[in-house]
């Protein structure tokens, strides 16, 4: 399994030129490094002096890169969708839509680019996958979204099967997932054989819960508005479960305030990088490795009956904690996490919650 790095923070903090750096830090220490870009223009291709394509391409010893480009992707997949349904399907309506199409659906770029970032890891090719994406929400929708999925089919999995829509379409919905989702589905019912999705989606959470396998470090400058939004999505990324290892303050001085802004987090101060000469940026980066010690997103304590959840950059007035069965949802700015609670705790009801030190700390 590779280990996975992704960077956060406002368009214009240089998170591009980071995640280069990051990438031939790697390959020189002989990791087998992939850079993944999201976004489809050229500027990422134009900071390694290499155009980018669909395919991995060598850059330089250890280190490949690829860009996601949704429009291929889906066109692709998409095709093979209409080939099942015509074989499923007595009369098909999706032959007269095509892939490029569905591409301004909401997600849709975020979703590709999720299922690539997985195969890349399970090809086992990579040690390290740096991962260029938007910086921003969008990067954090994508990366929860195996918890989101969790979530909606536990609550609505036994209705889509007692449902006479989902028995009609049970034997067309297996191998649409199989193709979409690239994933081996056997047996005679889709809905039967769903475990092999949960457990697809259970990795996932466990990749993005673990330090050692999924990290975050946020960007920002000197500019007070880039540093207020690099600590929005501070707190945002502990709602979907993902561990902030640290902060890179590009072109800038670490000071008091910067410092405190991120306390306990630790901050590393980065020079400009020369087309001739990455390696300054390279020594000043952070080591990644000490993700781990960064504060955990959640913990949760049965001897003492609570659950701790980090979540720095709000305050308790946009905090809202509703529980609903073995469930705890937790709802903190634009982000809302769902907390199937351990058996010890289920069916306990909550007896008290307070706000202390950036930590919501649920008693049940």
């Amino acid at each position: 399994m590779a280990l996975i790095l992704t960077f956060l923070g406002k368009g214009g903090t240089g998170r591009s030129t980071i995640a280069i750096a990051t990438a031939k830090k790697y390959a020189a220490q002989g990791k087998r490094v992939l850079l993944l870009g999201q976004d489809p223009g050229p500027a990422l291709g134009i900071l390694l002096g290499v155009p980018l394509t669909l395919a991995p391409q060598e850059i330089s010893p250890n280190l490949k890169a690829v860009q996601v480009q949704s429009a291929p992707l889906l066109e692709r997949r998409w095709d093979e969708v209409k080939q099942l349904e015509a074989e499923y399907v007595r009369t098909p309506f999706f032959k007269q839509i095509y892939g490029q199409e569905l591409g301004v659906l909401p997600g849709m770029d975020s979703a590709l680019a999720l299922n690539e970032l997985r195969e890349y890891d399970d090809s086992k090719q990579y040690d390290v996958i740096v991962y260029d994406g938007t910086g921003g929400m969008d990067t954090l929708r994508m990366l929860g979204m195996p918890e989101i999925l969790s979530w909606y089919i536990r609550r609505f999995r036994q209705a889509l099967v007692d449902s006479d829509l989902g028995k009609a379409l049970s034997p067309f919905i297996q191998p649409v997932v199989s193709t979409v989702l690239t994933v081996d589905l056997s047996g005679d019912n889709a809905f039967q054989s769903t475990k092999q999705v949960d457990n697809l989606l259970d990795k996932g959470k466990e990749a993005l819960a673990d330090p050692n396998r999924t990290a975050a470090y946020l960007v920002t400058t000197g500019d007070a508005s880039a540093i207020a939004t690099a600590r929005y999505l501070w707190g945002s990324s502990q709602q979907i479960g993902l561990t902030v290892g640290g902060v890179i303050v590009n072109q800038s001085p670490i000071t008091e305030t910067v410092a405190a802004d991120f306390d306990p987090l630790t901050a590393v101060a980065v020079p400009a990088h020369s087309d001739n000469n990455w390696q300054p940026l390279i020594d000043a980066l952070p080591d990644f490795s000490e993700a781990g010690k960064a504060p955990k997103p959640i913990n949760i304590n049965i001897a003492q009956r609570q659950v701790s959840l980090f979540l720095p950059g709000f305050d308790k007035k946009e905090i809202k904690l509703i529980q609903s069965g073995p469930e705890v949802t937790i709802e903190a700015g634009d982000q809302r996490r769902n907390i199937l609670l351990p058996p010890a705790l289920t069916g306990k009801s909550v007896t008290g919650a307070k706000f202390l030190n950036g930590y919501l700390i649920v008693s049940f």
